[in-house]
C-alpha cells in the first residue's frame, strides 16, 4: 500500500476530508487517502454558493468510476466559493488534493468539529484501518 500523503498545518476529519482554516474562512477538500481510495474521479457534484451546512452535513458528491461519495463539512458554515476549475477538470482532485484539487470554502459560522485530527492523528487512524 503506498503511503498517503497528509501534509502539517491542516485539520482532518474521519470521513476524509482536510480543512484548512484562516479566519472566518475554511477551505475544504478530500484528503489523498480518500482520492486514492475513490480512484479516478470524473464528476463533482459542487455545491451553489450560499449553501448553509452543520459540522457533518452533505455539501457535495464526488463522482469516481467506482462509486459516488458524498463530501462532509468539518466545520459550520455557508458555501462562499467552489472550485469552478473542477466542472471540466475533476481530475484535479486525483492529481492535487491539497493544492488545485481543493473542492469548496465555506464561512464559518461556528466551532469547527471536535472530532477533527491533526496531520498525526489522521496518519494513525487511516494506518489503523480507518
Amino acid at each position: 500500500m503506498k503511503e498517503s500523503k497528509v501534509p502539517e498545518g491542516l485539520r482532518y476529519a474521519k470521513s476524509h476530508e482536510w480543512v484548512r482554516i484562516e479566519g472566518e474562512s475554511a477551505t475544504v477538500g478530500i484528503t489523498d487517502h480518500a482520492q486514492s481510495e475513490l480512484t479516478d474521479i470524473v464528476f463533482v457534484d459542487l455545491p451553489a454558493p450560499g449553501k448553509t451546512v452543520a459540522v457533518g452535513g452533505v455539501v457535495l458528491a464526488l463522482e469516481s468510476v467506482k462509486t459516488v461519495s458524498d463530501v462532509y463539512a468539518p466545520v459550520p458554515g455557508s458555501v462562499s466559493e467552489v472550485n469552478a476549475e473542477l466542472k471540466t477538470h475533476p481530475e484535479l482532485v486525483n492529481q492535487d488534493p491539497y493544492g488545485r484539487g481543493w473542492l469548496f470554502r465555506l464561512r464559518v459560522s461556528g466551532a469547527p468539529s471536535a472530532d477533527l485530527l491533526d496531520a498525526a492523528g489522521y496518519r494513525a487512524f487511516v494506518e489503523g484501518g480507518g
